[in-house]
């Protein structure tokens, strides 16, 4: 199997702590320009192929107003953010025996006025999702796009998350959060780090 160092930007220490600490981490700066320009191209061919974010049983739900895309093998620089999070989930397993297995994920389009209200993506721990995520894959963003994820910690703390380009947030998926309306397209990579057995 394939061994996958993850970038040095990327310090683990401090997610695995800030993750014990608050529920929540943050990384910045996670990849190289180059590479942010090519997943921002893949993501903006392919908006005409987006839908409907949906909830259970393909149910449109009327919290979330957002289009997504699934990502398969066929999207080959995303391919690359995921092996990047298989890698951390290896961490994750390591400092806090998650037995993570899996990690799914689907392209995220905020456009102008849409949103997702308060939810949990692991509600009273019914499905395999133990860590979210979210990278900010636009490549400009401004005071004032709206768009921040809203998230309350474990201590019940809430935090306002700007969607910085080039950021990845990551949180224990029964933690409570929204997706603040957008005034200007939000582009990002949603994913979830997936065990059949969940401790948190």
């Amino acid at each position: 199997m394939e061994t996958v160092l993850l970038p040095k930007s990327w310090n683990v220490d401090q997610v695995l702590d800030d993750l014990d600490q608050h529920g929540f981490a943050l990384i910045d700066d996670a990849y190289s320009p180059e590479y942010v320009h090519a997943l921002a191209e893949e993501c903006a061919s392919r908006l005409n192929q987006f839908r409907e974010a949906a909830i259970q049983n393909g149910v449109v739900s009327k919290i979330r107003s957002d289009h997504i895309l699934w990502i398969n093998e066929e999207l080959q620089t995303a391919q690359q953010h995921i092996r990047y999070l298989n890698a951390l989930s290896d961490q994750l397993n390591q400092a806090f025996f998650l037995g993570i297995q899996e990690v799914e994920a689907h392209f995220a389009c905020y456009n102008a006025g849409e949103f997702y209200a308060l939810h949990r993506d692991n509600p009273q721990r019914k499905n395999d999702r133990v860590i979210s995520t979210v990278y900010y894959l636009h490549e400009d963003w401004q005071d004032g796009w709206g768009g921040e994820l809203r998230l309350q910690d474990k201590y019940d703390q809430w935090h306002i998350i700007q969607p910085k380009p080039n950021r990845i947030a990551i949180f224990q998926s029964d933690l409570l959060h929204e997706v603040i309306q957008a005034k200007h397209q939000r582009l990002s990579i949603t994913a979830w780090l997936r065990s059949g057995n969940s401790i948190w």
